[in-house]
């Protein structure tokens, strides 16, 4: 009877140990290396300017965003997070504005689309820079 449940179970911890090589290393999923906490400009496409209050991986704060076609001035709330050195928000103001970041230090270069009437012709691309408080 052992010989018969020897091949079962070498079986059944070949599927375990394929099942948890398969999946991504929760630990890469949870990590947090960039810190965004701070004022953000960009230093290229239009206007964008993030204020960002950073806890842990949670974001929050405001953006405002001008100079594209079709958009006077955006001002609204952002939500977001960051896994490693990735930033993702969304903002809502009238309409919603969504990006994703890769931050080295004080500059982030990304990406901004909107959702709905503020289409802006798809995605703009920025580079943002971090500002001092007094700035």
């Amino acid at each position: 009877m052992t010989t018969r449940l020897m091949p079962l179970m070498l079986v059944a911890a070949a599927l375990t140990c394929g099942w948890g090589c398969a999946k991504p290393d929760w630990i890469q999923q949870t990590l947090v290396t960039a810190d965004v906490t701070g004022t953000w400009r960009s230093i290229s496409g239009g206007l964008l300017e993030l204020t960002l209050e950073q806890q842990g991986s949670k974001v929050d704060g405001s953006m405002r965003l001008t100079g594209l076609p079709g958009v006077s001035n955006l001002l609204g709330p952002v939500d977001g997070t960051v896994s490693g050195d990735t930033f993702r928000f969304t903002a809502r103001s009238g309409m919603i504005v969504m990006g994703e970041f890769t931050a080295s230090g004080d500059e982030m270069i990304g990406q901004v689309r909107g959702i709905g009437q503020a289409a802006f012709g798809g995605l703009v691309q920025y580079t943002l820079r971090r500002v001092s408080p007094s700035n």
